[in-house]
């Protein structure tokens, strides 16, 4: 749920969900359509198909456990390299090195001082780490980027680590590490009148019944483009999110 959603909005949905989902059995159990209608509010819906996907592998191939293996981890639906290490930081507590956006910043500049690449900001991410406090400093990490190391205006005389930064120590030259970094993420895409707006409008009436072939554009929010609108309908359909009768008009699965 936080792949690309703030965690004031995840907090309650995940609460609810869980009730609902308690473990990954319940949830394979379940058809795609309840897991979308309980990600209600989250967008981006195909995490929950990928979710769900998810789940029926680790009911089928891990007897409902999850696995605390990284090559099983990314072999899950939507679960990428960032995620599986998150996973098996957090859930599992080993001494990996995460890079997210916030992470992605504190390698750049505290421990490089410069840009890094992917492949070397998991490197250095990981032998940054103290032995058996992966999780601790996972956390510090996080919050150290998201509060003083942040993108434009980094609290540099209020970094606790300000000693020890790269960057700091070479005299702040330019131009920032972060400009062009691994692990640290570009501007999103507008979502309005995205492609991603019209599949959610239209994942959104399909929570009133059955849609009529001739109102799927209006529906998606594009009366005057209906071609866009069937190929968001289907790429609904690729993802199980909904089904087309002969006469064309489009239900929910």
């Amino acid at each position: 749920m936080l792949q690309q959603t703030q965690a004031p909005r995840v907090v309650p949905k995940f609460d609810a969900f869980m009730q609902r989902f308690p473990d990954a059995r319940a949830c394979a159990a379940s058809s795609i359509g309840d897991v979308v209608d309980a990600w209600h509010g989250l967008g981006y819906n195909r995490r929950a198909v990928n979710l769900h996907r998810a789940a029926v592998i680790v009911v089928e191939q891990h007897d409902g456990t999850l696995p605390a293996d990284l090559d099983a981890l990314l072999a899950l639906p939507g679960v990428g390299p960032y995620t599986a290490r998150a996973v098996l930081v957090f859930a599992f507590e080993r001494d990996i090195g995460l890079v997210d956006t916030n992470a992605g910043r504190f390698v750049a500049r505290a421990l490089a001082g410069r840009v890094v690449s992917s492949a070397e900001a998991q490197q250095r991410a990981d032998a940054a780490v103290p032995p058996h406090e992966g999780w601790a400093w996972g956390q510090a990490v996080f919050d150290l980027g998201a509060a003083v190391c942040t993108k434009r205006a980094p609290s540099c005389a209020e970094c606790p680590i300000v000693r020890s930064c790269a960057w700091a120590r070479a005299g702040w030259p330019d131009p920032d590490p972060v400009t062009g970094s691994a692990g640290v993420s570009k501007p999103q895409s507008t979502f309005e009148g995205s492609f991603r707006q019209g599949r959610g409008r239209l994942v959104a009436a399909l929570r009133n019944g059955p849609i009529p072939r001739e109102l799927v554009a209006a529906a998606a929010g594009w009366p005057d483009d209906p071609e866009r609108a069937l190929s968001a309908v289907a790429s609904l359909v690729s993802d199980d999110l909904a089904r087309v009768d002969a006469r064309g008009t489009v239900s929910s699965s």
